[in-house]
């Protein structure tokens, strides 16, 4: 997470091997953000910044809406998209000026599926490979993809599946890990926040968070274990880090022979707040572990997460805000990150009533994750 002039930057890493469904992913989330359903009632819109991305992304949602196709599998192709959510514009010149931000960017990093199955087919890729790596670790939060089809396939020996996929993930990381680390020192930036997200959860009914969050302990826990072993590997203080701690349920849409009902989407209303505010609270969580030093829980806090605090308390004007930039301790970011329930509700009629759209817009991102663990289609951890 980065502070860029007034756009306030959020990074999330999607891994998945080929045909996990994440071109169908990210055209659900963009081309569900465009339906003026969403636009009429949404205090946000989401455009792309490259035209052309969202012209493609926005075809393919509407391919499956009206005409039943999903999109054309994509192989090797390693993309990043850049989502602007723009707030709607405050009541007066002097709100506007009082804003922490103008907007929220979400850049969403696409990993190949074919580097983690496969080996590279010369220098160029195994080039390509890491800078493509390389461009993604400014992301706090990494989605590591598990196929609901191959689960259905493999129904009664899920552990051969889950365990080629884990050791795929792990080797494809060990293999990277001497070209991204300078002279085997572990990186300070680095995604540390690394959810498990059932994919095509459409086709398994009664699965929720928990029944997933079980069966990758019952079938694959020697291998994720191994998982959390290398990812550590990587990073500066590992103890800042979750791997396979938090669970997340994903369907694009639910599909049918000739129709796709794009309607029935399960989770992708969460990508965004898990990008925003996710990291949010586990930052505080974690600087308040007494064994990491300061200057590590100061740089986990960064700017940014203090300005998503001040701003989901509300403290969206200049002097509030200088003083939480300056703050070492994470008290304000903690503050923010616990409001729950009433309080939270309270919050968010109060920032509507008042126009104050940034504070409406967080603080609503905060209750779509608490009513995603009340709906079991998310899990989050207590670390």
């Amino acid at each position: 997470m980065q502070e860029k002039k007034s756009v306030l930057e959020q990074h999330i890493a999607v891994f998945g091997e080929s045909g996990s469904g994440k071109t169908v992913l990210v055209s659900s989330f963009y081309g569900a953000a465009q339906e003026a359903s969403f636009l009429k009632q949404s205090l946000y819109r989401v455009v792309a910044d490259d035209i052309g991305q969202g012209s493609r992304l926005n075809r393919n949602y509407l391919g499956m809406r009206d005409e039943a196709k999903a999109p054309d599998a994509t192989r090797f192709a390693a993309t990043s998209y850049a989502f602007s959510i723009k707030l709607k514009d405050p009541p007066s010149v002097k709100a506007a000026k009082a804003r922490p931000f103008e907007a929220l960017r979400l850049v969403w990093h696409d990993y190949p599926g074919e580097w983690f199955e496969q080996g590279v087919s010369g220098e160029e890729e195994a080039t390509r490979r890491v800078d493509t790596f390389r461009s993604l670790l400014g992301s706090d939060v990494a989605l590591l993809l598990v196929d609901g089809q191959r689960l259905v396939d493999h129904a009664g020996e899920e552990e051969r599946y889950l365990k080629s996929l884990f050791s795929n993930f792990s080797n494809g990381l060990l293999s990277l890990k001497d070209d991204l680390l300078d002279s085997g020192k572990p990186l300070a930036q680095f995604p540390r926040i690394w959810i498990m997200a059932l994919t095509k959860a459409d086709l398994l009914p009664e699965m929720d968070a928990f029944r997933f969050r079980d069966l990758l302990d019952l079938k694959a826990a020697d291998h994720l274990n191994e998982l959390r072993s290398v990812l550590a590997g990587f990073v500066q203080y590992p103890d800042a880090m979750s791997v396979a701690e938090d669970f997340l349920l994903l369907s694009s849409a639910k599909f049918e022979p000739n129709k796709i009902e794009v309607s029935k989407r399960v989770g992708i209303d969460l990508v965004l707040p898990v990008a925003a505010i996710l990291p949010l609270e586990r930052h505080a969580r974690w600087a308040r572990v007494q064994q990491l030093p300061a200057k590590v829980a100061d740089g986990i806090i960064t700017n940014g997460a203090r300005l998503l605090a001040a701003a989901l308390l509300g403290k969206d004007h200049p002097g509030v805000l200088g003083k939480v930039l300056a703050l070492i301790n994470p008290d304000v970011v903690d503050e923010a990150a616990q409001i729950a329930g009433d309080k939270l509700r309270e919050l968010n009629q109060q920032a509507i009533t008042k126009q104050n759209y940034v504070t409406a817009t967080l603080t609503r991102f905060q209750m779509d994750l608490d009513r995603g663990e009340e709906n079991q289609v998310l899990l989050r951890s207590l670390k």
